[in-house]
């Protein structure tokens, strides 16, 4: 029997407050005080994460301009340039021992997008890969981001895939430092026009079932009232705890 991902299914939560989270779940699985790799599922008011590899002409305006229209902007350890997050956005975090998968980070990122190809394609949208970048993308068009961090091959940070994300809020950036990208969404490809309660389901679920299985997991839902959020420090800004 397939050991379990744990599923969590969090809701619309600050950013803030789940970058917290992650660190504390990293630290607990590095003290062994949290035996299964868990996977994150959360969607975030509009926000701003600058990576490690951000470049200046990847903010067409400064953070401070971008936070007076109302976006949280944060600076964070994960890999990768700029990328936002918010409504209709389905962000996940996988936190994962690597120690008892492979301790490659290559493999690893290759493995994050595996499973979003195979969510899309359960979705009905072919997706796949663009050679020299990370990520996924349909049809030339970029669907979803990937920037991760790694602590002693304890995995944080993930993925975001548009699911019914208004597009236009990509213009704040340049999307993952890539000049003349165009981002797509699950609704724009799939012209939907039904409930987007209805999509936002199926590619939570979809989501996580091919996530389980690229890991060689069995996906298993749990209440998330289980988890301790830990509280921000008084300090706290802008992912700097």
């Amino acid at each position: 029997m397939a050991d379990p991902l744990d599923i969590y299914r969090l809701g619309r939560r600050d950013y803030g407050e789940v970058l917290r989270l992650q660190r504390a779940l990293c630290r607990a699985r590095l003290a062994s005080r949290s035996r299964h790799d868990l996977l994150l599922l959360v969607e975030h008011p509009p926000v701003v994460t600058l990576g490690r590899g951000t470049k200046p002409d990847s903010l067409p305006m400064s953070p401070s301009e971008i936070e007076m229209r109302g976006v949280e902007v944060h600076e964070v350890e994960r890999g990768g340039d700029v990328t936002y997050h918010g409504p209709g956005q389905l962000v996940g975090y996988p936190v994962l021992d690597l120690q008892s998968h492979r301790p490659d980070l290559h493999w690893y990122l290759r493995r994050l997008e595996a499973g979003l190809i195979d969510a899309l394609g359960s979705l009905d949208i072919p997706a796949g890969r663009e050679e020299g970048l990370t990520g996924v993308w349909t049809n030339g068009r970029k669907i979803a981001s990937i920037g991760v961090h790694v602590k002693q091959w304890v995995t944080f940070h993930g993925f975001a895939l548009n699911v019914t994300t208004a597009l236009e809020a990509f213009d704040l950036i340049v999307p993952c430092g890539i000049k003349d990208v165009v981002m797509t969404s699950v609704a724009r490809e799939r012209n939907w026009t039904g409930d987007t309660g209805t999509l936002w389901s199926e590619s939570e679920t979809a989501v996580a079932e091919a996530m389980a299985q690229t890991f060689g997991l069995a996906p298993r839902d749990r209440n998330p009232a289980d988890l301790e959020y830990p509280r921000p420090p008084k300090t706290d800004r802008a992912g700097s705890a």
